[in-house]
């Protein structure tokens, strides 16, 4: 026989309250008196008593889900990302709802609108030009946004891409090197502030930026680009790519056309995903602390929620890590 499932009737039943105080109390609607509260809860337990989610959002106005759009999620930067944002909402019992728009701008607005009503609030990630996204401000949502968004009155929060590249650029002229190139992806906003910290810090010694293109943020882009980088009439001598992917794609097509890592050029990227330091050599590169960028985003969505203030823009600072696929120039 099919065990029956308390309902609020019986919670309400038991401890002896009515059906309106055992709903008030489940949904943190109105607070009560220790004694009641206690005896709910005894009830409750006893009986093994769920609320029912459904009822629970019509009462509250709230689902208890968070949206959040990532570019791609097979590239561990937003895995990590994931990571850090699902870690804090769980700690405020919110559930994370995930979308992939996998680089494709197109998508973005139909995938987003559908998420916003499942949600209450939304943290993005987009390659949609800003001036294009009024309509994520129409879905009346409250959104938090990575980047540094000119146009978009939003909350953000973003890592300070410009100055890590100008401490990596630094770093290789420190190093003796004088050829320094940039694999740009130029799809992304990221990419024009990480290739005006190259060339401050390249502008600063008289010297000029070399830029090669990748047609994708993936390490099939950066093996791709190798043979142009490295065969043409002036190869550099170092290497700034727009992320660790892009770079240990490089790095793999450099030792098939007999090049050395770090001898004959050296490789640096952005990211610092844990596949970096297991890459032959290891890939120094610029830590974004994308987890910690995941977790500021959701902390900053949740107390925009509960109708707190927030600071208008976070920046999570960029932190160098110096591996083997870089080396003084002889």
């Amino acid at each position: 026989m099919k065990k029956s499932v308390a309902t609020i009737r019986d919670v309400a039943a038991a401890a002896g309250v009515s059906t309106a105080t055992v709903s008030k109390f489940v949904n943190g609607t109105q607070r009560f008196s220790p004694a009641v509260e206690a005896r709910i809860s005894s009830v409750i337990e006893e009986m093994g008593y769920r609320s029912n989610p459904m009822a629970q959002s019509m009462i509250t106005g709230r689902t208890k889900a968070i949206g959040l759009s990532v570019l791609d999620i097979t590239n561990p930067h937003f895995t990590s990302v994931v990571k850090g944002a699902n870690r804090v909402a769980q700690q405020h019992g919110y559930t994370v709802l995930l979308v992939d728009t996998e680089e494709t701008p197109g998508r973005e607005r139909q995938l987003l609108e559908a998420l916003s009503r499942r949600v209450d609030g939304m943290i993005v990630y987009s390659r949609t030009p800003e001036e294009e996204m009024d309509w994520l401000l129409a879905l009346d949502r409250p959104a938090v946004y990575f980047g540094r968004p000119d146009y978009l009155k939003v909350p953000a929060v973003s890592s300070d891409d410009q100055l890590g590249a100008f401490m990596v650029t630094r770093h290789l002229l420190t190093q003796g090197h004088k050829r320094v190139a940039y694999l740009s992806f130029a799809a992304s906003r990221r990419d024009i502030e990480r290739m005006a910290g190259v060339r401050e810090a390249l502008a600063a010694q008289g010297l000029e930026l070399t830029v090669f293109e990748a047609d994708a943020p993936t390490a099939a882009a950066g093996e791709k680009a190798c043979s142009a980088i490295l065969l043409g009439r002036q190869p550099p001598d170092a290497l700034v790519c727009f992320n660790d992917l892009t770079a240990l794609g490089f790095l793999k097509a450099a030792q098939v056309l007999g090049f050395r890592v770090p001898e004959d050029i050296s490789v640096v990227g952005f990211d610092n995903i844990q596949f970096g330091s297991f890459a032959t050599p290891a890939l120094t590169s610029v830590d974004l602390q994308s987890e910690r960028m995941g977790a500021a985003a959701m902390q900053k969505l949740l107390a925009c929620i509960e109708s707190q203030e927030v600071e208008p823009l976070t920046v999570i600072d960029a932190q160098l890590v110096l591996r083997a696929s870089t080396t003084a120039r002889v």
